[in-house]
C-alpha cells in the first residue's frame, strides 16, 4: 500500500483554508443547535398564542404552557437522538470508504451541503405548531449531515500539519470555529436577534408587523447563517488536495462494515490503548458538550439571563474560548495532548462544582461561565491532534468515523445526569453536578490512556 507521507511543514494556504470551514461550521453549532434556532423550537414562538395570552391570568393556562414548551423540548431531543444513531451506524463506514477511495474532501463537500441547505430549509419554519416537527427533522438531517462531514474534515488534519504541530494546527481549527461564532453571533444580534416570542426587538430589522406573526427575525438569521456556512468552506475545496487512494481496501458499503467489524477486532488485539481513549473521550466529550448545551438552560431559569443575554455571553464564551484554545496549541505540542487533556478536565469539574457556590446574581455565572470555557477548547482540540498522532497514515477517516459513533454511543450520558441530578436535588442549579459527574468519569477514564507517541522536533 503506498500512502503519502504527512508533510513536513506546514502549508499555510492549505492550513487557512482548512481552518475556514471551521470558522463556518459556527453556522451549524453555534446558530442552529445551541443557542438561535433549538431556543427558537423550544419557545414560546411554538406554543398557541391564546395560551400565551391568558398565561398570567389563568394558572390552567399557564400550566398549559409550560407543557407545550416540554412537549416542544422533547421533539426537539428526539430529533437529535435518532439523528445520533444514525451517525453511530453510518460515520464509521462512510470514513473508511472515504479513505481507500480517496474522496476524503468530495465526501465532506457533499456532506456540507446537506448541511447548508439544512439550514437554509429552516428559514421556512414559520412559529406553528405544525411546523414543529419539520423544524425539529431539520435539525436532525443537520445534525447528521455535520457529524459526517467532521469524520472526513477531521481526517484531513494530518494532510495539513507535520506531526509536530499536529496540536498547533488542531488548536488553530478550533479557534477559527469559536472567532467565527463571535462574528456571525454579532452580526446576528446587531441585525436580526431579539428575545424570543418576548416582543423586546433588538434588532436592525426592526419590522414589528411581520416579526410578530412569522418571527422573521430567527428566519432571517438563519438564512444568513446558512450562506455564512457555504461561503466559508469554499477555500477548503479549492485548496486543500484530496487524500491518496488505497486501492487494496477499495469496495462497497456493506464491505466496509464487515472490514471495520475485523479492524475493531484488531484494535483490540494489538491497539487497545486507541480503545480505551475512545471510550475514554465518548464520555466526556459529552460532558464538555453539556457544559454549552445546558449553560444557557442554567443561565436562563437560574440566573434570569434573557435570550439577547444569552446570546451575550455566547459572544464573550466564544471569545475566551477562542483566545483559550489558541494558546493550548503550543502547549499541546510541548506537553502532549493527553496531559493537557486531563489538566483542563479538572479545570471543568472544579470551576462546574463551584456553580452550586454563588447566588443567583448574574455576574457569578458570568465569571464562572467564562472560567468554564478556557478549558473546554483545549479538551476538543487535544482529543483531535491525540486521535492524529495515533491514526495509521491513510486510515484517519476510519478512526475518526469511529470517533464519531463512540461519542454518539455516550451521548444520553450528560443529558441523564443532568435530568437525575435536576430531580434528586429539585433545582436547575443542581444539573451541572450531573454534568460534573460525567467529566470526572471522564478523566478517571483518561488516567488508563497511555500518552501519545511524541514527533521528534527534527521530524
Amino acid at each position: 500500500m503506498t500512502v503519502a507521507p504527512p508533510p513536513q511543514r506546514t502549508d499555510r494556504r492549505a492550513l487557512v483554508s482548512w481552518a475556514l470551514w471551521d470558522w463556518g461550521s459556527a453556522a451549524f453549532n453555534a446558530v442552529v443547535t445551541t443557542f438561535v434556532f433549538s431556543t427558537y423550537l423550544a419557545s414560546r414562538a411554538f406554543v398557541d398564542p391564546a395560551l400565551v395570552a391568558a398565561e398570567d391570568s389563568s394558572a390552567a393556562a399557564k400550566q398549559a404552557v409550560q407543557d407545550q414548551l416540554a412537549h416542544n423540548a422533547t421533539v426537539v431531543s428526539t430529533a437529535l437522538t435518532i439523528a445520533g444513531i444514525v451517525v453511530a451506524l453510518v460515520a464509521p463506514a462512510v470514513g473508511r470508504l472515504a479513505d481507500s477511495s480517496g474522496h476524503r474532501r468530495r465526501s465532506v463537500l457533499v456532506a456540507t451541503i446537506g448541511v447548508a441547505l439544512s439550514i437554509g430549509a429552516m428559514v421556512f419554519v414559520a412559529p406553528s405548531q405544525p411546523l414543529l416537527v419539520l423544524g425539529a427533522a431539520l435539525i436532525g438531517i443537520g445534525t447528521v449531515a455535520y457529524e459526517i462531514a467532521c469524520v472526513g474534515y477531521n481526517a484531513m488534519l494530518s494532510q495539513v500539519a507535520p506531526g509536530r504541530t499536529t496540536g498547533r494546527v488542531s488548536a488553530i481549527g478550533w479557534a477559527a470555529g469559536y472567532f467565527g461564532g463571535i462574528v456571525l453571533l454579532v452580526v446576528l444580534l446587531v441585525l436580526c436577534i431579539q428575545d424570543f416570542g418576548a416582543g423586546d426587538t433588538a434588532g436592525l430589522l426592526d419590522l414589528p408587523a411581520t416579526v410578530a406573526s412569522g418571527q422573521w427575525d430567527v428566519r432571517v438569521a438563519i438564512g444568513i447563517a446558512a450562506v455564512w456556512l457555504a461561503v466559508s468552506s469554499i477555500p477548503l475545496f479549492l485548496v486543500v488536495p484530496e487524500a491518496e487512494r488505497d486501492p487494496a481496501r477499495a469496495g462497497t458499503l456493506l464491505s466496509a462494515y464487515r472490514d471495520l467489524g475485523r479492524d475493531v477486532a484488531r484494535l483490540w488485539r494489538e491497539r487497545r490503548n486507541v480503545l480505551a481513549f475512545l471510550v475514554a473521550s465518548a464520555v466526556f466529550r459529552d460532558g464538555v458538550g453539556a457544559v454549552f448545551t445546558f449553560g444557557g438552560i442554567i443561565a436562563a431559569q437560574v440566573f434570569g439571563f434573557s435570550a439577547s443575554q444569552v446570546i451575550l455571553f455566547a459572544i464573550a464564551a466564544n471569545i475566551v474560548a477562542g483566545i483559550a484554545t489558541f494558546a493550548s496549541g503550543r502547549l499541546d505540542d510541548r506537553y502532549g495532548s493527553r496531559a493537557l487533556i486531563m489538566v483542563s478536565l479538572v479545570g471543568l469539574a472544579v470551576c462546574g462544582t463551584t456553580v452550586l457556590f454563588v447566588g443567583s446574581a448574574p455576574a457569578g455565572f458570568w465569571v464562572l461561565g467564562l472560567a468554564l470555557c478556557v478549558f473546554v477548547g483545549p479538551v476538543q482540540a487535544s482529543s483531535r491532534s491525540y486521535l492524529t498522532r495515533l491514526a495509521t497514515p491513510g486510515r484517519e477517516g476510519e478512526l475518526f468515523g469511529l470517533y464519531a459513533t463512540t461519542g454518539r454511543a455516550a451521548s444520553f450520558i450528560a443529558p441523564a445526569m443532568f435530568g437525575l441530578a435536576v430531580t434528586v436535588g429539585g433545582s436547575t442549579r443542581f444539573g451541572i453536578i450531573g454534568v460534573v459527574v460525567v467529566l470526572v468519569a471522564g478523566l478517571v477514564l483518561m488516567a488508563f490512556v497511555k500518552p501519545e507517541p511524541r514527533v521528534p522536533a527534527a521530524a
